[in-house]
């Protein structure tokens, strides 16, 4: 039996995709080749959005800037925890002036403690918050150091995961977060490492483990208020284990910014405050 889940009221950052285009490859999943349909880029990205703020929850915008196709990509720009925000340092320079960008908003916004990182990290694309550990994914953008420079700043045990596999190169596309209060995840064991493998297994015995299919349309880069999970609709493969463990899943389309190698959580930055 597991617990009764619950909804908790959560606020998030987001950034229309006004300028998304792929002109660049910075990842597997992204193809200049292919055209982008930007009308049905934002259609998909307000039904996100408004289904935020059906389930009560607040959604705050970041303005879209000309030039910055990623910004849609909102978790890369920050982690905050405990209204502490440690900004993000990109790995690429086509996403260097999105760094910035992110930090005037939190300054202007009144988040008093906001550190410019030394280190890379792409925000929560590389770290996840559970109730016990701060996650942090590494092989791919984040530096092992921003590992150590996050545990300094937000005094939360840091816990490194190595990712072998170039279409998960972030954690948030290889890990979710079901339940922080709970240390509940669920993950694709081959994006990483054997020892990394390993440290899941310990830290998470009762993990929900997805499989190669569900992985492959990004149903991992999901978001959850501890009751309802919000996962791309093609994941179907993990709706009813989400509903055997008590989750209500929310299936949700968007098609259209996968092809800029991200989903949900790609969309979604979370405040914690």
């Amino acid at each position: 039996m597991h617990p009764p889940r619950r909804a908790t009221p959560r606020r998030y950052l987001m950034c229309a995709p006004a300028h998304f285009e792929v002109t660049y490859a910075i990842n597997p999943w992204m193809d200049p080749a292919k055209p982008v349909d930007v009308p049905l880029a934002v259609t998909q990205w307000e039904d996100l959005r408004d289904r935020y703020r059906s389930l009560g929850h607040t959604v705050v915008e970041l303005a879209p800037r000309p030039g910055l196709p990623d910004m849609v990509f909102a978790a890369n720009g920050a982690t905050v925890v405990d209204g502490q925000v440690l900004g993000a340092r990109f790995a690429h320079r086509e996403r260097e002036p999105e760094a910035a960008e992110h930090l005037e908003w939190f300054r202007a916004h009144g988040f008093a403690r906001v550190r410019e990182p030394v280190h890379i990290n792409e925000g929560e694309g590389d770290f996840a918050v559970t109730a016990s550990y701060l996650l942090a994914g590494r092989g791919f953008r984040a530096s092992p150091l921003s590992h150590g420079e996050a545990q300094e700043f937000f005094g939360r045990p840091v816990i490194g995961l190595d990712l072998v596999d170039p279409r998960y190169y972030h954690l948030d596309t290889a890990l979710a977060v079901l339940d922080d209060s709970a240390d509940d995840v669920m993950y694709y064991p081959p994006a990483f490492s054997p020892g990394s493998r390993e440290v899941l297994r310990r830290l998470f015995p009762d993990a929900l483990t997805a499989t190669d299919e569900d992985a492959a349309v990004l149903g991992l880069n999901a978001v959850s208020d501890g009751l309802h999970v919000l996962l791309p609709q093609a994941a179907t493969g993990l709706l009813d284990p989400l509903r055997e463990r008590g989750y209500e899943p929310v299936g949700v389309d968007l098609s259209e910014l996968l092809k800029g190698g991200g989903s949900v959580k790609c969309c979604t930055q979370e405040l914690r405050c």
